[in-house]
Order: C-alpha cells, then structure tokens, then sequence
C-alpha cells in the first residue's frame, strides 16, 4: 500500500502536467470547434456543425490534406527505402561504419533554417547547383524546369525533407539490427546469402517491431508538418506547400493580414486529431506480427 502511495507521489507532477497542458486544452479546442470566435475577447458565438460542414466544402483545406497524403506515401516510401539501403549497407562489413552513420544522421543537427537555404539555392532555375550539373550533363530542357514554381515546389521541398529525415530512421532502424546476434548474420552468409536476402529474410523480421514504430513516428511527423514547408517557402507560402497544421495556424492568427478565425482552426485541429489516430491505429493493425525472440 505505501509502496502504491509513493508511485503515485512520483507520478502525480508529470500527470498533473500532462492533464494541464495536453488534455485539458485539447478538450477545450473541441468546444471551441463549435463556436465562431476569434479567441480575442469577443464573446464566442455557438454555430454547431457549421464550422464541420463549411471544413467538408473548403477546397484549400483538401489540398493540404493532399499535400500532407503526398508526403506521408511518397516521402515515407523514398525516406524508408533509403533507411533499409543504408543499413543493410553498414551491417555488410564496410569499412568505417561509425563515420558513415555520424554522415548520415548529419543533416538532423542542422538547423531547419539552414537547410531549407541551402536546399533553395539547389534548386534555384538560373544559377541553383542542381541547374548547373543538369546543364554540365548536356540536359539542358531539364535544366530549365523551374523548380520552385507553385506546381513543383512541393516535389521540391519534399527531396529536402527526405535527405533531412532518412539519417534520422536510418539510425533507428541501425539501433535495431546492431541488436540481433552477429551468429545469424555468420550462418546467413556460410549458407550462401548475399547482402539483400540476408536483410530481407533476417534484419527485416527481426526488427519488425522498430520499423513499426519507425513508420508511426514518420506518419506522425508527416500529418503534423509545419516547420520545413514554412521555412522553405518563405512567410508569405504559397498553397501548394500547405498542410492542415499550416492551414490551421494561418486560420487562427493569418499571414501578412490577420484571420483569426480560431473556432474554424479549432476544427482542422479536431480533424487532423482523427486522422492521425485513425492512421496510427490502421497502421499498427496492418504491420501486426507475431514476435520474434532471440
């Protein structure tokens, strides 16, 4: 009994903090989803579903629901067949393994910033480092592709959040493998194995369970993107680069000109909650397998 009251004891801070600064305002941005009100002193006027039914109807808001779909599938496929290449690189014997992974996971401590200005200046239509070796390879037509126009810019950003993120899973996925029994691997490659079968058929089920949490934090990530497509298009961003995070921040407090329509954002908020719980369940439904021991 006094062992229970001393749990509690210890728990109760970070359970008081989490109910004041997580559940407590997520059930009032629900209520709040039901009103029309700007959140700035005006008393909140009760409109029920009609803040629901106009989010049914917004073609902005379905376009960043799109863009957000785009980078969960197109992204999470380029940046996990990257994280399963590099590992069953380095779990092949080479040479420098620690370096390569320090290089990988490199591009995670850089600053956002950063990254997006270097990124732009690869992609710039005159002079960008991408024209210029487009332009050495004889590939002039595709050299002058402008890149970040509004109908490419989402292709665009998206390399950059790829090269930035595949250190990150790689290094997930790596902790994983460095974890099974170096026996298996030896027995793998007596019995003939080359690099890819030995991946496929021992790495991959063995830490099936990491890449399960790998691709719920990338889904997670994805849904809640806001940061990279902000600083790589600038404080006045186009649509294309919208997301629902992005479109719910410039609906409660604008760009340039102010909206303030945060019973409205309140709503995107409370939908893209349901998406992501309904994503995250799906997937941990779909990727279920049985458990390996070893």
């Amino acid at each position: 009994m006094i062992r229970r009251r001393m749990v509690f004891l210890f728990l109760a801070p970070a359970l008081v903090l989490y109910l004041g600064l997580m559940i407590l305002p997520a059930i009032q941005a629900f209520q709040l989803s039901f009103y029309s009100t700007s959140g700035f002193g005006d008393d909140p006027v009760w409109v029920g579903w009609r803040n629901y039914i106009r989010l049914w109807g917004d073609p902005i808001f379905w376009r960043s629901v799109r863009n957000m779909l785009f980078v969960l599938a197109i992204g999470g496929a380029a940046v996990f067949a990257l994280a399963f290449l590099f590992t069953m690189l380095l779990n092949s014997g080479i040479w420098g393994k620690k370096l390569f992974r320090a290089l990988i996971f490199l591009p995670n401590m850089i600053a956002v910033v950063a990254i997006t200005t270097f990124w732009s200046f690869v992609f710039t239509p005159r002079y960008g480092l991408l024209t210029s070796l487009l332009k050495a390879l004889g590939l002039n037509d595709l050299a002058a592709t402008a890149w970040t126009a509004p109908e490419n810019v989402l292709g665009a950003m998206l390399v950059g959040l790829i090269w930035v993120s595949a250190g990150f899973f790689t290094i997930l996925v790596l902790a994983g493998a460095d974890k099974i029994p170096q026996d298996m691997f030896e027995a793998a490659r007596l019995e003939g194995a080359s690099n890819f079968q030995i991946f496929r058929y021992v790495t991959l089920p063995m830490i099936w369970d990491i890449v399960t949490i790998a691709v719920v934090l990338w889904s997670i990530q994805a849904i809640k993107l806001t940061e990279f497509p902000y600083a790589f298009g600038g404080p006045n961003i186009d649509q294309n680069l919208y997301t629902p995070a992005i479109y719910l921040y410039i609906m409660g407090f604008g760009q340039r000109e102010p909206v303030y329509a945060l019973g409205y954002a309140s709503a995107i908020g409370v939908a893209l909650f349901v998406f992501t719980l309904i994503t995250i369940v799906g997937l941990r439904l779909l990727m279920k397998r049985d458990r390996l021991e070893y």
